[in-house]
């Protein structure tokens, strides 16, 4: 594993999760969608989000015409999974032992989906940092400011990746620009998967 280095605040550990790693946390997200299947949301205006996602934990984050939230129960009506423990592992190292988080949302980038840049603003409580996992191929991370435009930074996030987003960086514009699909051997058909672990409030 490598050391931390920060960009903007933002705490990025580029080999924070070995390989073993990788794939045991994979095949539970496996899990996790066998029980709650990738859905694919909406911005509130109808436009279709290039990710598909699913979550797991207490509450589960979706968009759709009725606007972004978070809501108990997935789309289809079931109740959302546990957050499994890879992932718990993870938060419990870098963020804290004391309160879990109660969402863990899942995202899946295809070869051409992308992430515009945003805040990670629909919870209650910003004190507490927001986990996010790099899983499979390459995504080239942009990291703005606390308000939209202005000079913005660019590291490519590899499977393994984790980064912190807290304190001043809690609501720091970011987003994800291109995939470089079949970078990585994880996912055999291509892909990236994105966990953000959150304290909704």
């Amino acid at each position: 594993m490598t050391g931390c280095m920060t960009v903007r605040g933002f705490q990025i550990y580029s080999e924070k999760l070995d390989a073993e790693t990788q794939q045991a946390m994979l095949e539970d997200l496996r899990q996790v969608i066998r029980q709650a299947p990738m859905f694919s949301p909406q911005t509130p205006f109808g436009k279709p989000m290039s990710v598909r996602m699913t979550s797991a934990g207490r509450v589960g984050w979706v968009s759709d015409r009725n606007g972004y939230r978070y809501a108990h129960r997935h789309p289809d009506g079931g109740p959302w999974p546990t957050i499994p423990e890879t992932v718990l592992t993870v938060w419990r190292d870098l963020v804290s032992t004391d309160r879990d988080p109660d969402c863990c949302l899942i995202n899946f980038y295809g070869e051409q989906a992308r992430m515009g840049m945003h805040q990670d603003r629909d919870e209650t409580d910003f004190s507490w940092p927001v986990l996010s996992l790099s899983l499979g191929d390459e995504g080239l991370f942009r990291i703005g400011n606390q308000t939209r435009g202005g000079k913005t930074e660019s590291i490519w996030l590899r499977s393994g990746s984790v980064v912190v987003m807290g304190g001043p960086a809690r609501l720091t514009y970011h987003g994800i620009d291109k995939i470089r699909f079949k970078s990585s051997s994880l996912l055999p058909k291509g892909g990236r998967i994105n966990v953000t672990c959150r304290v909704v409030g």
